[in-house]
């Protein structure tokens, strides 16, 4: 038995190190992906700063990464990053951030769920937090069911009790907001 367990214990873990290996050639198909240093342990896989990078449909590029993934070997398609970071570079120049202390990625339902905070900023100076949020990768939608504070670089806050982010629509739809305006648009007028 013991010996039967030398060798079937490692054999199952290069079999699941196979199949995260094949899940993300195939989800990686047309981007680029990188990872650090790979360990198998009794019931879980990490995998030391892993990326990925591609292409939106509508040009932007996109970079993913974290400090760590870690999956449980009886369930690889829920992946928990440490430290992850989103960055976009849309077409017309702005760049746009997020990272989260922590967060899940759900390989079948191509969702990344964030219990906590996420830090949002971009490069036209707009900066925020929101709280409890889910991005769903198939509908290109952000929902947050917690707080959202928003700070733009104008000096209009938002502040609200969830939102909800269309991407492709480029719509933004917010629950119990309070927005605050630094002037009245056309006062000066």
């Amino acid at each position: 038995m013991v010996g039967l367990m030398r060798f079937a214990v490692p054999a199952a873990g290069l079999v699941i190190l196979a199949i995260l290996l094949i899940q993300i050639a195939i989800s990686s198909f047309g981007a680029r992906y990188g990872i650090g240093t790979i360990t198998i342990d009794q019931d879980r896989v990490r995998v030391e700063a892993p990326e990925y990078a591609g292409t939106m449909s509508d040009g932007s590029t996109y970079r993913v990464w974290a400090e760590q993934a870690e999956a449980k070997i009886e369930n690889t398609d829920l992946i928990e990053l440490a430290n992850a970071r989103v960055e976009v570079n849309r077409n017309d120049g702005l760049r746009r951030e997020a990272s989260a202390s922590r967060g899940v990625l759900d390989t079948i339902h191509q969702q990344v769920v964030i219990e906590g905070a996420t830090d949002i900023g971009d490069s036209s100076g707009t900066s925020g937090r929101l709280v409890d949020s889910v991005f769903d990768w198939l509908s290109q939608t952000l929902t947050t069911q917690g707080a959202v504070s928003i700070d733009y670089a104008d000096g209009t806050t938002i502040r609200a009790k969830g939102m909800v982010h269309e991407a492709e629509l480029g719509r933004w739809t917010f629950n119990n907001a309070i927005v605050t305006l630094p002037s009245t648009p056309g006062e000066n007028h």
